[in-house]
């Protein structure tokens, strides 16, 4: 108890679990990868100059910053419009959409890849439809060229870029855009000056995470691309599969992982929620001399206003015409995201009921027999169960030292809480092969290439981030005074967290420990490196699947795995909305 008590009082201790899984699994190996691409101990740029000497990697390098440029503004363009309407609509139909939006963003990506093969494939859904139309008289290459790329990709990417939009439009004060309506702004005008100003740290966080998530793609390009649509990150797995030179390796890694840092420096991403949220001006005063060539058209915007001002009088006590027709472009719009993002899954659990040799949709006959096939085929069940022991040991290993991290960072100083945040965010928000490169190299130092508690420390760095971010916005609503309250009448520090604090942060554990499973469940990339192809989980079987096209079995494997997310959403919402947290037995209504 004593221990206790005086770890409690070096909160920063309680990030040392975290921080040495971290070290010793990514830390240490990413500084002897650096040190390999620069053959230490002889120390030259040799690997870095082959890189670039060679025009194809170079291409690929462009390549990929251009992939994820346009993906990035893509996402840009279709989730700033739907977060705004998100964020406009009323409280009920706002969380409603947003599980519309989560239940993708959880659901396999290994899965939406495939959905979207089954659509756009020369055998595809679009294809057979627009046959037996009589549109067209042979298929139209839908697929494994760049528009499928950034298809695949934006499905990826957009509930990331939708998610922190609607969280910044949210908190913004209606009434600044009301004010600015009130002295005869008209409505492009108001958003303009004032809300998109105020929604800018939404568009920048958003558009870093999808730019650097982007930079890392490697399973969408290669299953929707062609040749030439390889990214690095495609060009680096396939120098390990061909010939393992890890100094060469190790350089067109720290290329890739250069680029993220130097547009994370530049724009500052910052996910520990140290981020500046003072409004900032859309744009500075011009310079004196530009200003003087303004001076002929001041007359007019004098009259102007004076005519603005008139309407605007007129027309303050009308109802707003166009507003019903904004109403139907705006429900049109979100309608079309939804089923953007929402009819692969569908497809593919129709698909997963055709009866015959192969799949169909609509299927020509209901059928289980893939479903059959999965259960009866030990080569699924045993690396669906695999999987599943990896996943719940991930879940509770990252909960218990993500939860302690968290706690400790809830109670050190802003500026390095800030710090050692977004250390431990490192895994998510660097290219994932990069982390699976450096993984490998530390767990091969210690022989745990292989092993599946080799996958478990890989996926526990990843996992324990997100059980960090969603603890951490927990405990960000906690009330300290609480605690205080009950050591004041005499209750241990342990007695204290477990009556007090853990009741009201109980829900963001779950939910961390739910994230964490799924994390585990769905990674693949990362498994594939340091699996040694001796552990075969679920995802390494589906990824064999899709690229040989071996077994229809993975449609039903596809359609149970897109119920897992709407399991989880289920138990989330039992745990965080239905049950009532309780301080010694008394309900509490807020933590706040």
């Amino acid at each position: 108890m004593n221990t206790l008590y005086r770890l409690g009082q070096f909160s920063i201790a309680l990030t040392f679990p975290a921080l040495a899984i971290l070290l010793a699994v990514f830390g240490l190996p990413a500084v002897l990868l650096f040190l390999s691409s620069l053959n230490a101990p002889d120390f030259s740029l040799t690997n870095y100059e082959a890189f670039f000497s060679r025009g194809a990697n170079v291409r690929v390098l462009l390549q990929t910053v251009e992939v994820s440029v346009i993906a990035t503004l893509m996402c840009v363009i279709v989730g700033y419009p739907t977060a705004y309407i998100f964020a406009a609509a009323s409280k009920g139909l706002r969380m409603a959409l947003l599980v519309l939006v989560v239940i993708p963003y959880l659901t396999s990506f290994l899965v939406r890849t495939y959905a979207w093969i089954v659509i756009l494939g020369d055998g595809g859904l679009i294809n057979t439809l627009l046959l037996e139309l009589g549109l067209i008289s042979s298929p139209i290459p839908l697929i494994y060229n760049r528009m499928a790329v950034y298809i695949g990709m934006v499905h990826i990417m957009l509930p990331i870029m939708v998610l922190p939009l609607v969280s910044v439009m949210v908190g913004i004060d209606k009434s600044l855009s009301a004010a600015a309506r009130s002295m005869g702004a008209r409505p492009f005008a108001a958003f303009c000056r004032v809300f998109f100003p105020l929604s800018l740290p939404g568009v920048l966080s958003g558009s870093l995470l999808v730019f650097v998530l982007c930079l890392g793609f490697y399973i969408t390009p290669a299953a929707l691309g062609g040749l030439g649509d390889a990214m690095l990150s495609t060009f680096i797995a396939a120098q390990v599969e061909s010939s393992f030179d890890l100094a060469r390796i190790a350089a067109s890694s720290f290329v890739l992982l250069g680029l993220a840092a130097v547009v994370l420096g530049i724009f500052g991403l910052d996910l520990s929620g140290a981020q500046d949220s003072r409004p900032h001006p859309a744009w500075k005063s011009p310079p004196d001399w530009l200003r003087s060539f303004g001076a002929p058209t001041r007359r007019v915007k004098e009259l102007a206003a004076r005519h603005r001002a008139k309407r605007w009088a007129s027309t303050l006590y009308q109802a707003a015409g166009r507003g019903h027709l904004w109403k139907v472009v705006g429900t049109a719009f979100v309608a079309l995201v939804m089923f953007y993002l929402l009819f692969p899954s569908v497809v593919v659990i129709i698909m997963s009921f055709s009866a015959g040799p192969s799949l169909h949709f609509p299927p020509r006959a209901l059928s289980l027999q893939w479903y059959r096939s999965f259960f009866n085929n030990p080569s699924w069940t045993d690396a669906a169960w695999i999987s599943i022991q990896i996943g719940l040991a991930v879940a509770v290993l990252s909960t218990i030292v993500g939860t302690l991290a968290a706690y400790g960072l809830s109670r050190t100083f802003p500026r390095l809480r800030s710090t050692l945040t977004m250390t431990i965010l490192t895994p998510i928000t660097i290219p994932s092969i990069v982390v699976g490169i450096a993984a490998y190299l530390g767990l091969l130092k210690v022989g745990l290439i292989g092993t599946k508690t080799g996958i478990i420390l890989t996926h526990s760095i990843g996992a324990t981030a997100y059980v960090v971010v969603i603890v951490s916005a927990t405990l960000a609503n906690f009330d300290r005074r609480l605690e205080l309250a009950a050591k004041s009448m005499r209750a241990s520090p342990l007695r204290a967290f477990t009556r007090v604090t853990l009741p009201l942060v109980r829900p963001g554990i779950i939910a961390g420990a739910l994230f964490a499973f799924l994390h585990s469940f769905d990674e693949v990339v990362q498994t594939s490196l340091v699996s040694g192809f001796s552990v075969r989980t679920l995802p390494l079987k589906m990824w064999e699947n899709i690229r040989h096209e071996i077994d229809p079995t993975i449609a039903a494997v596809a359609s149970m795995l897109v119920l897992l997310p709407v399991a989880w959403l289920i138990v989330f919402y039992f745990t965080l909305w239905r049950s009532r947290p309780t301080v010694s037995g008394v309900p509490l209504e807020t933590a706040s």
